[in-house]
């Protein structure tokens, strides 16, 4: 949280006027409470980001805010495909009171497939004000090949049949849209499964070809919080021989090849979708979402 030029962690000494350097939550309180704090004047930007659920106190004076809602990454599948990314909504005046009370929920991963060819589980929703932000669909795995639905869709498995369908995005409907389709999964000449790669906020998911899976879909960058950071790609798809696919720009895990180690799990906060695992290995977990709130005092 940004304020007076300062960012409220670690052991700053205001002035009446100044608020550089890093701020705890208590000295902030502390401050304020004994009236050394820095008075607030007309169009200073405050920001307030979530990285875990909580509640926000609109201001008094505060009509309208900026908001960035990014929900949980889908999981990966086992022998399967990327988790889809979080949903992504992004906005400006948003109507909020003062002096109300708004909960906010951030969503948490979709843990990834640990059983033989099975599929992710669901990233979760997360919530500010009127605003919703879908998990991201899980990954198909093998035994379980359709990818998930939901703010992204999840990839394809590499499937036992010749095509696994891929998880459809915007799911339910948002306008603008809140994220993208997962890629396809498929079985390849030999019996080798290939797996698709999961949606990301600005892409779908790359379908599986070959011997190669599908790449996770990009992701969306946004400067709400000061700096442009890229939220919401989509997982990489796994392949049982020759490439796995790359998670999208945006948090979204790889996907691995035939072996026992566990696939990369999406980047916490970004709503990134976790990789798709090989043929021994547990699929990576989704990343957890984000609520950032902008607004002018």
């Amino acid at each position: 949280m940004k304020l007076n030029g300062g960012i409220i962690g670690g052991n700053n000494r205001p002035t009446t006027t100044t608020a550089s350097g890093i701020w705890k939550w208590d000295e902030y309180g502390l401050n304020k409470l004994y009236g050394s704090f820095p008075t607030f004047v007309s169009n200073r930007t405050v920001i307030v980001t979530f990285k875990t659920s909580g509640e926000w106190v609109c201001p008094t004076g505060v009509t309208s805010v900026e908001y960035l809602v990014v929900a949980g990454g889908g999981g990966g599948g086992q022998s399967g495909g990327g988790g889809g990314a979080g949903g992504f909504r992004t906005g400006t005046g948003l109507s909020v009171t003062a002096n109300t009370v708004y909960t906010v929920t951030v969503g948490g991963g979709g843990n990834g497939g640990t059983g033989a060819g099975s599929k992710g589980n669901n990233g979760s929703n997360s919530t500010f004000s009127t605003i919703t932000s879908n998990g991201g669909g899980w990954g198909g795995g093998y035994n379980s090949g359709t990818g998930g639905n939901g703010g992204s869709g999840g990839g394809g498995g590499g499937s036992n049949t010749p095509n696994a369908n891929a998880g459809t995005g915007n799911t339910p409907s948002t306008s603008p849209s809140q994220g993208n389709n997962g890629g396809a999964g498929v079985l390849f000449a030999g019996g080798n499964r290939t797996s698709g790669g999961g949606g990301g906020a600005g892409a779908s998911g790359g379908a599986g070809s070959g011997s190669i899976g599908g790449s996770g879909g990009t992701g969306t960058a946004s400067s709400i919080s000061g700096s442009s950071i890229t939220y919401a790609g989509g997982g990489g798809g796994s392949a049982e021989s020759g490439t796995a696919g790359t998670g999208g720009a945006g948090g979204g895990g790889n996907g691995l090849t035939d072996n026992s180690n566990p696939a990369p799990s999406g980047t916490v906060n970004t709503g990134g979708g976790g990789g798709g695992a090989g043929n021994n290995g547990n699929g990576g977990a989704g990343g957890s979402g984000i609520v950032i709130i902008k607004m002018e005092q």
